[in-house]
């Protein structure tokens, strides 16, 4: 829903010839059907309610050809990180610059939100970002849901096997 970013992308070259949508991605109208739909670098964890995530993967199948494939790229959240629900990490220490991260847990709705903080001589800046996380069971029931099933699941982009010990994963899935 970012004008700046749609700027961004309309100054690279041939930016001006990528059709854009500005919406919110759960529910945007695009006309037409594809053959593929993604969502990568945890996108889909932006959507903060259960709802939301749902609304998107019912979205997705709506637009997708007979043929076409949704792909989904998340990490495997790691709670073993969060101490009574909350975590303080140094992301860097330089002489002139702190990089904090800040977080807090919510296990029942599966969120977390968390500050990025960055202190310099000049001041403070925070950035926030709050997520809900699905485990890789809930996606595909979610994809059930909403008309789709897995076809693959792998670790990585290079298609390693998923395992208790992947720390992402890329799911792909197509109508049931």
């Amino acid at each position: 829903i970012s004008e700046r970013m749609v700027e961004k992308l309309r100054a690279k070259p041939g930016g001006a010839d990528v059709p854009v949508t500005i919406g919110d991605f759960a529910d945007v109208g695009v006309p037409g059907t594809y053959r593929l739909i993604y969502l990568v670098f945890n996108t889909l964890f932006a959507l903060t309610a259960q709802e939301d995530q749902l609304r998107c993967f019912e979205n997705v199948a709506s637009h997708l050809d007979d043929d076409g494939v949704f792909v989904v790229e998340v990490f495997v959240p790691d709670l073993s990180r969060f101490t009574r629900d909350q975590a303080t990490t140094v992301v860097d220490l330089d002489p002139d610059r702190v990089m904090l991260d800040v977080s807090r847990h919510d296990p029942a709705m599966q969120t977390i939100h968390s500050q990025h903080i960055v202190i310099t001589e000049s001041g403070v800046k925070l950035y926030p970002v709050a997520l809900r996380y699905m485990w890789a069971s809930e996606m595909d029931m979610t994809a059930a849901a909403a008309g789709l099933a897995l076809r693959e699941r792998y670790a990585d982009w290079r298609r390693g096997h998923f395992t208790a010990a992947s720390t992402s994963h890329v799911s792909v899935y197509g109508r049931a």
